[in-house]
């Protein structure tokens, strides 16, 4: 699977940019939410190849809004990487349950998000 848009999603302006930043210099075609809802409400229409979210997000979690992903048959196939600043050891087990293609630590490093992407791919 050839990866070009990514979909971050996180309530933190400061992680978009972030994120977004090191995806842009890598050749990713980038587009950002802000929420959960937003993610679960667009994921379809923006048909990103890959979405990376916060798990900590106030309303819907990034657990729930993955579940919910999972769990519709349009948006099912998009792989999803979890991350958060305050990861778990239960929160990786979690985040495989709802289905997601990983759980990393925030702030994600530029080559271990470039690793975990080239897995995915």
């Amino acid at each position: 699977m050839a990866i070009s848009k990514i979909l971050i999603v996180d309530d933190s302006a400061t992680d978009r940019f972030y994120l977004t930043d090191i995806l842009e210099s890598e050749g990713y075609q980038v587009v950002a939410l802000e929420s959960g809802e937003a993610c679960v409400e667009r994921a379809a229409e923006i048909n990103p190849d890959l979405i990376i979210m916060d798990i900590i997000m106030t309303g819907l979690t990034g657990f729930q809004a993955t579940r919910t992903l999972t769990k519709d048959p349009v948006t099912a196939k998009i792989p999803v990487i979890l991350c958060s600043g305050k990861l778990q050891v239960t929160d990786h087990s979690w985040a495989e349950k709802m289905g997601a293609k990983a759980c990393v630590q925030k702030p994600i490093p530029r080559e271990e998000l470039k690793s975990i992407i080239a897995k995915i791919a």
